[in-house]
């Protein structure tokens, strides 16, 4: 099933289905007003919920309206945790080569994460507000689960059982602040400003065969100012898959229901050509990246970061062509006042 939370004013909005083809919509008051009341009590609200799409679905229902993704906040509002790996090896590999550093052995064994704000989510229509260009603007095309109970020390292969829902995220950074405050030795804050996520959060059968062994086997397409830049291949390169991520995050604590967990940047490696040039011909899922691929081919990056007015569209289809979260689309955008 798909589902969407509505913005009525409040701050954790009305839950609402939405249909197969994102066409149609029906509240959920009847069953539940809030996504996190459903993940709670998951067992009994979920199959009420699943009959409820399966009537949208076979145009039964008596009240269903047409869906607005612009009406949309994200899926979970606020959560009670938000942790963001960093499970495509290639990106942290681009990283660190354009930097001339090696990748220290642990990183293939024990994933990288980092917990974000979860206070203040915003909507897959909503701009994107930072406060000065200055701050190096930055999208992150990602994909990110959201879990029930796992209690601490699960393995991943049993970790996967927790999976309630799938959505997308666009993880905004702001790199110019970031070397500071990794300076300080105590991770990100300032440089991980609000984060936002697909119209729709969706239960694992959706994915039908795509979804394999904790991983998303489709394409993440990211569209800059219009531009498509990135149609990264979601499944084949994700080093660690959410199994393990979730795992490792139960290694010393429980994990509870409503805690979203992201991939970390859709990266996929590049190609090697006869003469020793490599290129990307999939793409980028975030401009530090691009960057980074510039200063490995060129020794200086070119491509600035985002400016106020820019857009980001970030999508995954499914095999059928058909948009299965719907997009997240935004405008970057100065602070008011």
């Amino acid at each position: 099933m798909k589902l969407a939370t509505y913005k009525d004013g409040s701050r954790d909005g009305q839950l609402v289905v939405v249909s197969r083809d994102l066409s149609n919509a029906h509240y959920a008051t009847g069953i539940a007003t809030r996504l996190q009341q459903v993940l709670d009590d998951w067992n009994f609200l979920a199959p009420q919920l699943q009959d409820l799409y399966e009537q949208l679905n076979q145009g039964k229902t008596r009240h269903a309206f047409p869906f607005d993704p612009a009406q949309c906040m994200a899926p979970l509002p606020r959560a009670y945790q938000w942790a963001d790996g960093s499970a495509y090896l290639n990106h942290v590999e681009l990283v660190r080569k354009a930097r001339q550093a090696e990748v220290p052995a642990t990183f293939y064994t024990d994933p990288l994460m980092y917990q974000g704000g979860s206070d203040d989510f915003i909507g897959p229509c909503d701009d994107v507000v930072v406060p000065s260009e200055d701050f190096g603007i930055d999208f992150e095309a990602e994909i990110a689960v959201v879990t029930g109970d796992v209690p601490m020390g699960t393995p991943a292969d049993r970790a996967l059982d927790g999976i309630r829902l799938v959505m997308l995220a666009n993880d905004v950074s702001l790199r110019n602040l970031i070397p500071a405050e990794l300076a300080k030795g105590f991770g990100f804050f300032q440089s991980k400003p609000a984060t936002a996520f697909s119209p729709v959060a969706i239960t694992l059968d959706e994915l039908g065969e795509a979804w394999d062994q904790g991983r998303v086997h489709l394409t993440l397409e990211s569209t800059w100012n219009g531009r498509k830049v990135g149609q990264c291949e979601a499944g084949p390169e994700m080093t660690f898959h959410f199994g393990q991520l979730i795992a490792h995050i139960c290694k010393t604590r429980n994990v509870r229901a409503g805690t979203i967990v992201g991939s970390g940047t859709v990266s996929n490696q590049g190609v090697t050509d006869a003469q020793g040039r490599t290129e990307w011909p999939k793409g980028y899922s975030c401009i530090a990246e691009k960057r980074c691929i510039e200063t490995i081919q060129n020794g200086k990056p070119s491509t600035a970061f985002m400016k106020y007015g820019d857009t980001i569209r970030i999508e995954m289809k499914g095999r059928n062509g058909v948009s299965l979260f719907g997009a997240i689309d935004q405008k970057v955008v100065e602070v008011e006042g």
